[in-house]
């Protein structure tokens, strides 16, 4: 076997592999001769078949399958030989294939980036300094109150906040256009859920009014048809509902897990889920920034085949957020709406990976152990969930990953100048919001393999 490589770019190189004619020759006598023996056709025994008959009906079917095994075995040999570390499957193309001369084929493959990691010395990083107070424990004690509210009915003109219960019916001119009419609909003013302008002019409606709303599409709005136009709508009002608080009482308190409804341990609780939730989010931040400036520095190519392989998981993860279903076809979804961020996720996964080897970070079972226990207080049986993670190879690999993971940024982070910011726990949290509509951080929870 002659073997020739050639480089095509830095991830790229084109294998040109030579097999003598006579391995190939002999391997198809070799197949044509078991076949023979089991060939049945018309006129003839069992295994009586001449080889002039079997090579003329079975010859070039048996030399393709010969010549398909031969070229994945070789392939492999050949990378093996040369020590290649391929970034997924190869396009193996035969280009000389005929009975009497050297087999031929040429494999194209992509292989991993060779890394030399350059410094992210001088980076700055800007890491909040959180404190959760009990006005922050207040104030998410309200959020759950009005998320537990229940909706009664009142004999009075709708405020802001009120729920009204609608009939309407949106017309362009003095045509009714399609999907701008619905019966029954509970409408929360101050929800912004419908056309700007619409619900403001709901304010001091009452039950049994009728009312003409005149409204302007936004020039963007989805539906192309309406957008930029002026439009009116004929509502009827069926009811106004205001909202009715819970009491902070034992009831309330025992919804949330806390038995006895004792009032001091729920403001405890809920100010622990607040703090991990903070730092988790301070966490996110500093890493994204270090992220951020390990790809500036390390511009690496990135195997196309690699990047296809997390797009498709992205466009799974993106079918399963939005309950598509699990016959979903997400071929359906373009790739371009994942591929940017797909390959800024690879390279991550990548530079991460070669920082862990150049600093030979490793996780003991103790530090896997306490990452999961960490993870597992968010739930009602912490217990259960760690035996669940210890007791499953596979789970506690994806543990090892993120735990090596934290250790890569903190090496990073070692390089780094770190600046404390005080912020408060609904400013850390409205970053982290910024952060994951822009996009960002989206490789906070890619598992990095050593």
């Amino acid at each position: 076997m002659q073997v020739s490589v050639e480089t095509t770019s830095q991830i790229e190189r084109r294998i040109t592999i030579q097999v003598p004619a006579g391995e190939i020759d002999e391997a198809v006598n070799t197949r044509l001769k078991e076949t023979a023996k089991n060939v049945r056709l018309n006129g003839f025994r069992q295994g009586r078949v001449p080889m002039a008959v079997v090579r003329q009906r079975y010859g070039e079917s048996v030399r393709n399958e010969v010549v398909g095994e031969v070229m994945r075995e070789r392939y492999v040999r050949a990378i093996t030989d040369e020590g290649f570390n391929p970034a997924g499957y190869p396009q193996i193309e035969p280009t000389v294939n005929e009975a009497g001369k050297d087999f031929e084929f040429v494999a194209t493959m992509e292989v991993y980036p060779e890394v030399e990691l350059a410094s992210i010395e001088g980076t700055e990083v800007e890491r909040p300094v959180v404190e959760v107070t009990d006005a922050d424990v207040d104030e998410m004690i309200a959020t759950l109150r009005k998320q537990n509210a229940a909706w009664e009915e009142v004999d009075a003109a709708a405020e802001d906040g009120d729920q009204v219960t609608i009939d309407f019916q949106g017309y362009i001119g003095d045509e009714p256009f399609e999907g701008g009419s619905a019966e029954g609909h509970e409408l929360v003013i101050g929800s912004n859920s419908f056309i700007p302008g619409f619900e403001e002019q709901l304010i001091g409606a009452k039950a049994g009014d009728d009312k003409t709303i005149k409204v302007t599409f936004p020039d963007d709005y989805q539906a192309e048809h309406l957008a930029g136009k002026e439009a009116s709508f004929q509502v009827k009002v069926h009811k106004v509902s205001r909202q009715s608080l819970p009491e902070v009482d034992a009831e309330f308190i025992e919804r949330f897990g806390v038995e006895g409804g004792d009032e001091t341990k729920f403001r405890a609780e809920i100010k622990k889920n607040m703090t991990r939730e903070a730092a988790q989010a301070v966490d996110n931040r500093v890493k994204q920034q270090i992220m951020d400036a390990l790809k500036k520095a390390n511009d690496i190519p990135v195997p196309t085949a690699l990047v296809q392989q997390e797009t498709d998981g992205m466009k799974r993860q993106a079918a399963q957020q939005f309950g598509l279903g699990e016959d979903f076809d997400v071929s359906q979804l373009p790739n371009e709406l994942f591929e940017e961020q797909a390959k800024g996720r690879v390279q991550v996964g990548l530079l991460l990976a070669e920082v862990i080897k150049a600093n030979e970070l490793d996780a003991s079972d103790d530090e896997i152990k306490a990452k999961v226990e960490e993870l597992a207080e968010q739930y009602q049986d912490p217990s259960e969930v760690v035996d669940y993670y210890m007791g499953n190879e596979q789970m506690k690999t994806q543990v090892k990953s993120a735990v090596l993971e934290e250790k890569a940024v903190d090496k990073l982070l070692e390089q780094a100048t770190v600046k404390d910011v005080d912020m408060s726990y609904q400013q850390v949290l409205a970053a982290a919001q910024q952060q994951a509509e822009a996009g960002e951080g989206a490789e906070e929870d890619e598992a990095t393999s050593a």
